[in-house]
């Protein structure tokens, strides 16, 4: 009897345990499916977490890119081609889109400048497609702003130049509100010498300088290895040539010039005035001793590689236009020229309001003057300056734009 009720016993412990196994199955393939989908929506969801992170540094990257090409003066294509590059370059590919926006389309930057970029691309799903097929739409926004720590009122734009931006001889040059900026690599791009004393807001280099005499300025220290100023002018259109050609009377001792191409050049002497206007000059202009010449609203282009000289005993008072497609620029150098020095000089009580811009010349400033409330800029492949002068840069009112130098780029979106 015993026996007997150990083996009921038995078998009834036996039905429990296949039961408890039966349901431990049950359980488990009701909760597998999901233990499984739980880890594969944690692992795609890093997945997406980690595509965005990196299609956040494509955009950085992509935006940093444009703003350096819009620092170097580039139009909009070619700032468009270089924050692509950038982007194709750390293995963003289509079917993804780049949209680069300059200056930004939304943002608190939208009047500044600055390079956006936007950039757009669709994840696959793989786990969560048992739910939904749609792809996984990304995106990521990035804006570079291009910060203007000075402003240059003294550009020398020469890549490599040693002494681009040279100081000499036995002279005192104040710039009062803004810098002395050289683009050139050169351990010497911008150079003293001699007894040259030189004040200024700051010394800004992309190279080093070398400095004889030591410069008094305002920033804390000097500036080298920056980033290069671009071409204020550089969009600027050159004039074109037009008919009949225009002379200059050497007989008269008094006479008025009217705008227009002079293509023998201008040989200027006795007391001349030049009416407002454009002045293609095709041939060199000479200012001779103890000349006059005065004229307001006037912008002189000088076609090809033509030069300026003025004698240092002759007066010149001539001012730029303060508004149109020449406000604020009175001396223009051809950039299709080649390589030639105009020189600049005058007596004390000459002026010379605006901008001085030869791209393919080197500027001899030899004068001891500058302009209208020391409203001179001087913007030439080198310069040379050994005359006197005082220089201001606030200067809008008569038509200049401010120079953009010491350049930073950061990203603020």
């Amino acid at each position: 009897m015993a026996s007997n009720a150990f083996t009921r016993i038995w078998f009834a412990l036996s039905r429990l345990r296949r039961a408890t196994n039966g349901n431990v199955a049950v359980i488990v393939a009701f909760t597998l499916p999901v233990v499984v989908g739980g880890a594969g929506l944690g692992m795609e969801t890093s997945f997406w977490y980690y595509s965005s992170l990196k299609l956040q540094a494509v955009a950085d990257a992509a935006a940093y890119a444009g703003a350096l090409e819009k620092v170097a003066g580039s139009d909009n294509p070619t700032i468009i081609a270089a924050a692509t590059q950038s982007a194709t370059s750390n293995n963003f590919a289509t079917p993804g889109t780049i949209q680069v926006n300059t200056p930004p389309l939304s943002g608190p930057n939208t009047a500044k400048k600055a390079v956006e970029v936007i950039v757009k691309q669709n994840l696959d799903r793989y786990f969560t497609a048992i739910f939904n097929q749609a792809p996984v739409a990304e995106q990521a926004r990035a804006v570079a702003l291009i910060n203007d720590a000075s402003k240059a009122c003294v550009l020398a734009l020469s890549q490599s130049a040693s002494q681009a931006a040279l100081f000499s001889g036995n002279t005192t040059v104040n710039l009062t509100g803004c810098s002395v900026m050289s683009d050139s690599i050169a351990s010497d791009a911008i150079k003293t010498q001699g007894s040259a004393v030189l004040k200024a807001d700051c010394l800004i280099t992309v190279g080093g300088m070398v400095l004889n005499n030591p410069a008094t300025t305002v920033c804390k220290s000097n500036i080298t290895q920056a980033l290069p100023a671009a071409d204020p002018f550089s969009s600027l259109a050159a004039p074109t040539a037009g008919n009949p050609c225009k002379s200059v009377n050497g007989n008269k001792t008094s006479q008025t010039l009217q705008p227009g191409t002079y293509c023998s050049g201008m040989s200027l002497s006795g007391n001349v005035t030049l009416q407002p206007g454009v002045y293609v000059v095709q041939g060199g202009m000479k200012v001779n001793a103890n000349a006059v010449v005065a004229g307001s609203g006037v912008t002189i282009f000088m076609a090809g590689s033509n030069t300026v000289s003025m004698n240092g005993n002759a007066k010149v008072t001539l001012s730029a236009p303060t508004s149109g497609a020449y406000s604020g620029v009175l001396f223009y150098g051809d950039r299709t020229g080649t390589a030639a020095q105009s020189t600049f000089n005058g007596t004390a009580d000459s002026l010379l309001t605006g901008a001085i811009y030869f791209p393919r010349q080197q500027v001899n400033y030899l004068g001891n003057f500058s302009g209208n409330g020391g409203c001179t800029q001087v913007v030439a492949d080198t310069i040379q300056w050994s005359g006197s002068t005082t220089i201001k840069q606030n200067c809008k009112g008569l038509g200049m734009d401010d120079i953009p130098a010491a350049l930073s780029v950061q990203l603020v979106e």
